[in-house]
């Protein structure tokens, strides 16, 4: 039964959509509008079961409703998935079945790219659907042209949090030197070794596409690593940019880096692996509060800011980051419980200044 499966939390809407023509399976979960309409991405990957689909889905909406609370912006959570390789069975009708989906959810959910989507997909499914985000030409939070693609955001998001999660656990924010291994060197990994390796980090990267990281190679000088190896490598920092639950049973013990800090959503397994990294001595970056920089931009892109604007608010991610990682030296608490917290105090706050009846969440993997 979906309302007993272990990742539903009080979702307020689900929908399961096929279209026999096109191929498309998608599902869509709306897990929570108090704070506004649910803004998340949408992911296309070729799952290997409905119910690997259905968990993602779930968790990743979940997610989305404390990364924007967490960020203080005026949005809900929720995420859609389409069932299937991009590389293989992406098609411009596929895409524009999915725009009609959206459309027929009134709005209550707005998408946004991610894993195996891009720009020019959602404005296929912009064809049939005004809900969707990322997708407007404007000057990005860097002075340079942007297409609404969200990457460039969310990788200088993590980048930032990165470095404030260094400067607590090293005491300098100067990354000379550091070693980062960067699981995934896709459009927001790649971006960030860019600028770690501007930063003058040395980098180690994996990605399931040897072209991505090929190009790393190439470009950036990274040393290729094995899948099995990238997350136990004698580094740094591990900065997670791919799937996530990567962080469980079997890698926690293996990691040998002090820091844990990447773009990819719901690292966790499992929540109680938060207090595994914390037992183990590794300061956890949360990773809906580092990786928040796509979802701030694209909220900007809704509302109309200056690109400074958006650049000062991304760089709040590290000080975001410096609280909880404060507040957990200060508890004991780990600092995943800790970024929870925070979100659900923020969430409150922002429901009593509007007069809504408090309301408190459950807590994320």
């Amino acid at each position: 039964m979906l309302f007993s499966h272990p990742e539903f939390d009080h979702h307020e809407h689900l929908s399961f959509f096929c279209d026999a023509e096109t191929g498309l399976k998608a599902i869509v979960a709306i897990h929570n509008t108090s704070r506004g309409p649910a803004l998340g991405g949408c992911r296309m990957f070729p799952y290997a079961s409905d119910e690997e689909a259905l968990r993602d889905v779930l968790r990743l909406s979940r997610g989305m409703t404390y990364k924007s609370a967490l960020a203080n912006l005026d949005l809900g959570g929720g995420k859609s998935v389409i069932i299937g390789d991009p590389r293989k069975h992406k098609t411009q009708a596929l895409l524009e079945a999915m725009g009609k989906h959206l459309e027929s959810l009134g709005g209550h959910y707005i998408a946004a790219e991610d894993s195996g989507t891009s720009v020019p997909d959602l404005k296929v499914m912009g064809r049939h659907t005004r809900h969707v985000a990322g997708v407007a030409y404007r000057t990005g939070f860097d002075g340079t042209p942007s297409n609404g693609d969200p990457s460039p955001v969310t990788a200088y998001g993590t980048f930032v949090g990165l470095r404030a999660a260094v400067k607590h656990r090293l005491g300098s924010d100067d990354l000379t030197g550091l070693k980062v291994a960067i699981q995934g060197i896709g459009n927001v990994g790649f971006r960030l070794a860019q600028h770690l390796k501007d930063a003058g980090a040395e980098l180690w990267v994996n990605d399931i596409h040897t072209d991505n990281m090929q190009r790393a190679v190439d470009q950036l000088g990274a040393h290729a690593a094995s899948a099995e190896d990238i997350l136990t490598l004698p580094v740094d920092v591990i900065a997670p940019c791919a799937m996530g639950a990567v962080l469980n049973d079997r890698s926690i013990p293996a990691i040998r880096a002090g820091i844990v800090a990447g773009a990819a959503n719901n690292l966790l397994d499992r929540p109680e692996h938060d207090a595994a990294l914390k037992q183990r001595g590794i300061l956890y970056a949360p990773d809906f509060a580092i990786n928040a920089g796509g979802i701030i931009d694209v909220f900007y892109e809704r509302t109309g800011a200056s690109p400074d604007k958006v650049r000062a608010h991304v760089e709040t991610i590290g000080d975001t980051l410096t609280e909880i990682f404060n507040r957990s030296d200060r508890t004991g608490l780990p600092t995943g419980a800790i970024a929870n917290e925070l979100a659900e105090e923020r969430f409150t706050k922002h429901a009593a200044g509007a007069g809504l009846a408090p309301q408190r969440l459950s807590r994320t993997g």
